[in-house]
């Protein structure tokens, strides 16, 4: 190189002389052979033939009205207000379009509602007499809300809440009035109970109803800021009527929580004198529900509104009623609840399946590095640790479905006996069903990588639309609470009465304590008495535990609620083991019903994966000496072991879940075609 020239000319000349060298290479050194493109391949072609019909399984998890389900999964998919669209090989899809503003979504879900009003969804709703009838209106909300959770819930409010309020604490003239009317959605009801100080606490409402006796009216009245009715569903846009909640006051005396009828809007949709109504505003999911606040500034109904089955109002002012005990006549007039929280726990678990079948089929399409060099990308859910992800959230979502039925079977069966058993049911699964539906959805949108964040895959967008359910109709934390004090309740009766525990499954703590063997196999493990012996121990153990931290509190001088409260580390501990210990057993009765086969073998996978992986994931099995920490280790095995095998059958057990490819995402299916530039999409 010639050193007279300077540093950048000597740079210069280098450059020259590589970029010459690059143009004087032969072309066999300088041409490079593209990578092919990666292509789909439907999870159907890569699996393996199918171990068991998923229409049998679809039959057990439905547990019913599969036809009907079915029926108002087609009347949605087929019509245009359920923002058909087609996506990635010509494939259908239906979803809202959050993309709306909070009102757009309103009135999207008020068309909706109307469509399936004329499409006869909703006849016999309130009319029809039966378990039956029951079981079908389920069957149908269920379906609703995989579309949408705004659509369910603006259903739900309507025919749920207001219209059982209707139904089951109102009498005769109640039903006359308003039932048919409501059923046809000629009248919009909503459900006013939460307040703006006062939400689980419902005793300490403090919107008033004074019985005036000279005009045979109440007059309703918000006495101060906190008495605002708070999260009314309906109430900001479309409800025409109420039920309020407020303490019934006749001649200075408090007769507690009542419920009454108050119309709020005219036929034209003014609200009425008296009455002030505001928009809860924008909310983190649910906005095509028209949450609103409400304030009474003393209107008027007549004495007639009061829902009287439990109690009423004489003309002359004298209260009856036919439950003598305040606490029982307070229960009664919340069952309107009960019914909520079935329905809550049931629609969770669908929601889960959804997530699950589009992060299954993903995982068995998207492929990611390979385990040996040149060698083919692995499918996701080939590797354990994506097994292990989702696996057994798919046991969970297959044994929480026996349970929803369960309950749904009990409370269209349900008899004044058995209220008690069904509040704590209801309590129990509600809390439970819930907040494993935000883990799964968490779960399944993070198995999905980035497609997961977009709103048309679903997995995502489902997380702020159902995070409200571990709140509403009862927060979590204070259903299992009254779930322990409840059990609690039972061990002193037990005790006192010097009885045999009955009902509510407790029947095992009459027996003698399980043994658990100090070696376990894995044959044991998956021995469904194994399996029960361990979870009735624990429920046996932690009962005892905690009736006697209580006690202690109580012999210390605390007061009994105040010992529950101190107690509340056990008191979690008992409500999870007593459902857990619940779910197991109802599927294990379900199961005795499958003939041996295939798909028993399945049932009995996902049964002991189950099992396995809430031993996995709770503490108490070390914490109180359940298990020792060798055979704690060993259950964490067993866990990889069971998804191993649960691997095969992954494919089959979404298929049974029976969600039409409409409502799962393109996701679900060829995701390379639904984001090519020719499909528009954006």
């Amino acid at each position: 190189m010639d050193p007279s020239l300077s540093p950048a000319g000597r740079r210069a000349a280098a450059i020259a002389r590589h970029l010459a060298g690059a143009l004087l290479a032969p072309p066999s050194l300088a041409a490079m052979e593209p990578a092919p493109c990666l292509s789909y391949a439907p999870p159907e072609s890569n699996e393996p033939t199918q171990a068991f019909p998923p229409d049998e399984l679809r039959a057990l998890l439905d547990g019913h009205h599969l036809r009907e389900r079915d029926w108002v999964f087609g009347v949605m998919e087929e019509s245009p207000l359920f923002c058909r669209r087609s996506r990635g090989g010509g494939k259908v899809f239906v979803s809202p379009d959050y993309n709306e503003g909070k009102e757009a979504q309103r009135e999207a879900t008020m068309r909706r509602v109307a469509h399936l009003a004329r499409r006869g969804v909703f006849r016999g709703w309130l009319t029809e007499p039966g378990a039956d009838a029951e079981l079908r209106k389920l069957a149908l909300l269920e379906c609703l809300g995989v579309y949408d959770h705004s659509l369910a819930i603006k259903i739900g409010v309507h025919f749920f809440l207001w219209g059982s309020a209707i139904k089951f604490l109102g009498t005769k003239r109640h039903h006359d009035k308003w039932l048919l009317d409501t059923e046809n959605y000629v009248i919009k009801g909503c459900f006013a109970m939460t307040e703006l100080g006062h939400g689980s606490n419902v005793r300490g409402i403090e919107t008033v109803a004074t019985y005036d006796s000279k005009t045979r009216e109440f007059i309703i009245n918000t006495p101060c800021e906190s008495a605002q009715k708070y999260w009314i569903g309906g109430a900001a846009n479309h409800a025409t009527h109420t039920i309020v909640f407020a303490q019934l006051h006749i001649n200075g005396r408090n007769e507690g929580v009542h419920a009454f009828v108050a119309q709020l809007r005219d036929d034209d949709g003014n609200v009425l004198p008296n009455i002030h109504i505001a928009d809860c505003g924008h909310k983190i999911g649910l906005n095509g529900v028209d949450n609103g606040r409400i304030w009474f500034r003393n209107i008027r109904v007549p004495r007639e509104n009061l829902l009287n089955l439990v109690a009423d109002v004489l003309p002359d002012g004298q209260y009856v009623s036919m439950i003598d005990d305040p606490d029982q006549r307070f229960a009664a007039f919340l069952s309107p609840l009960t019914l909520g929280r079935v329905n809550i726990a049931v629609n969770s678990v669908y929601i889960s399946k959804v997530g699950l079948a589009i992060a299954v089929r993903y995982g068995l399409s998207r492929r990611a590095f390979s385990v040996t060099p040149d060698g083919p990308e692995m499918l996701l859910l080939d590797y354990p640790s994506h097994q292990r992800r989702l696996l057994p959230l798919l046991a969970k979502a297959c044994l929480f479905s026996s349970a929803g039925n369960f309950m749904k079977k009990m409370y269209v069966n349900r008899t004044p006996e058995m209220s008690k058993a069904i509040h704590i049911y209801s309590s129990a699964l509600k809390a439970t069903l819930t907040w494993q539906n935000m883990t799964t959805l968490q779960e399944c949108r993070e198995a999905c990588g980035g497609q997961g964040l977009k709103t048309e895959n679903r997995v995502g967008i489902f997380k702020a639309e159902f995070d409200v359910q571990l709140t509403f109709e009862g927060d979590n934390n204070v259903l299992m609470q009254q779930v322990s004090k409840a059990l609690y309740a039972e061990f002193l009766s037990a005790q006192k009465k010097k009885k045999p525990f009955k009902g509510l499954g407790l029947e095992h703590l009459n027996g003698p304590i399980p043994v658990i063997p100090d070696n376990l196999t894995s044959s044991i493990f998956r021995s469904s008495k194994f399996q029960m012996d361990l979870f009735c121990l624990r429920e046996r153990d932690l009962l005892k535990r905690f009736a006697t931290e209580v006690s202690h509190h109580i012999e210390r001088g605390e007061s009994r609620e105040k010992a529950l409260m101190l107690s509340y580390q056990l008191a979690e501990d008992l409500a999870k083991a007593f459902t857990e210990r619940t779910i197991l057993q109802i599927f294990l009765e379900d199961e005795k019903n499958v003939p041996d086969g295939s798909l028993k073998d399945v049932l009995e996978l996902l049964r002991s994966l189950y099992v396995m992986v809430s031993v996995d994931e709770s503490a108490s099995f070390l914490r109180y000496g359940y298990l020792s920490r060798d055979n704690v280790a060993s259950v964490r095995k067993e866990v990889l072991k069971l998804c191993g095998e649960l691997r095969p059958h992954a494919l089959a057990v979404v298929s049974s879940f029976g969600i039409p490819d409409a409502f799962l995402s393109p996701l679900a299916f060829d995701w390379i075609e639904a984001n090519a530039l020719s499909s528009g999409s954006h």
